[in-house]
Order: C-alpha cells, then sequence, then structure tokens
C-alpha cells in the first residue's frame, strides 16, 4: 500500500472520530438546551403567578 493512501486513511478515520464525538457533544447540548429551557418556563410561570394569599402545599423545588 502506497505511503500516501496510508496517510489519507489515517486522515479519514480521524475525521470519522471527530464528527462521531461533534454528534455526541451536540445531543448534549441539545438535552442542556431542552433542561434550560424548561426550568427558565417553570421560574417565569412561577413568578407571574405568585400571590401574596396563596400559600404552596410544599416549597418549590431548588
Amino acid at each position: 500500500m502506497p505511503e500516501t493512501e496510508k496517510r489519507l486513511r489515517e486522515t479519514v478515520t480521524r475525521l470519522k472520530s471527530t464528527i462521531s464525538n461533534q454528534r455526541e457533544e451536540i445531543a448534549e447540548l441539545r438535552q442542556l438546551v431542552t433542561n434550560l429551557t424548561l426550568a427558565s418556563a417553570v421560574l417565569i410561570q412561577w413568578e407571574e403567578s405568585a400571590a401574596d394569599n396563596v400559600v404552596p402545599f410544599r416549597p418549590p423545588l431548588t
């Protein structure tokens, strides 16, 4: 096998690994964005619905 083909195969292998790692990272970041969006929505609704004469049955989760 020629040297250029060996280098090309090594490069392709590294690129495939990089793509795989980036896909995993993107999936993790999507999950974090979803969690943060939901937490933000809960906090906004909690602040908007808070009334002076209402006592919750249990304290809000932190």
